[in-house]
């Protein structure tokens, strides 16, 4: 297993640049439940159906490599089997009172450093270290992890990271005089594709 970096690599090496495909991939948040709701195993998953971003990286040697993703955050929608009374409850106030998307209207992960080691041919393991700003505020270097296999043509990309919401200035979710709560961590999953721009 190899890391490559930018000191391997010769100057005036053409970067290949990627575009995020979000209808090819899926984006989940997960929330966990506590209080009442816990006890009926209430732990809404959340999609995140629009974004966009591009990532780049010099063929064979991934030196210069950065990522850039932007999240629509009135994209986010209530997924499983949840009442549609329930679900339009919950959406309207994860963006009015909890994302407050008419206020802040992007949610932004830019890379500043990114290190891949090759695991097999086509296959790599990939480490993105970044701010993400949510809500008004950034947090700094945050690691993304991700398993990632390359093609001609363009790139998978699967793994998870988790956030605190109150490190946003974010109150977690209560309602039912907080009988029905969410706790402040979330989980995001992702398997994205990528084709070449």
């Amino acid at each position: 297993m190899t890391t490559e970096t930018a000191a391997e690599v010769a100057p005036n090496i053409e970067v290949a640049v990627y575009r995020l495909n979000s209808a090819d991939s899926t984006f989940t948040v997960q929330a966990f439940a506590e209080g009442l709701f816990s006890a009926f195993g209430h732990d809404p998953v959340i999609q995140i159906r629009e974004f966009t971003g591009e990532v780049q990286f010099v063929p064979g040697t991934f030196a210069d490599a950065s990522l850039r993703l932007t999240i629509d955050p009135n994209s986010l929608t209530v997924s499983g089997d949840v009442k549609e009374k329930d679900r339009a409850e919950i959406e309207q106030t994860m963006r009015r009172d909890v994302l407050e998307t008419a206020k802040y209207h992007e949610i932004v992960f830019a890379s500043h450093n990114i290190t891949v080691s090759r695991v097999a041919q086509g296959r790599y393991r990939a480490r993105a270290i970044g701010d993400l700003s949510l809500h008004g505020t950034t947090q700094k270097s945050l690691w993304i992890t991700a398993e990632t296999i390359l093609t001609e043509n363009g790139f998978r990309a699967k793994g998870d990271f988790s956030i605190k919401q109150t490190d946003f200035g974010i109150k977690p979710y209560s309602a039912v005089g907080g009988g029905i709560k969410l706790k402040n961590e979330l989980k995001f999953s992702f398997d994205i594709a990528a084709g070449k721009a």
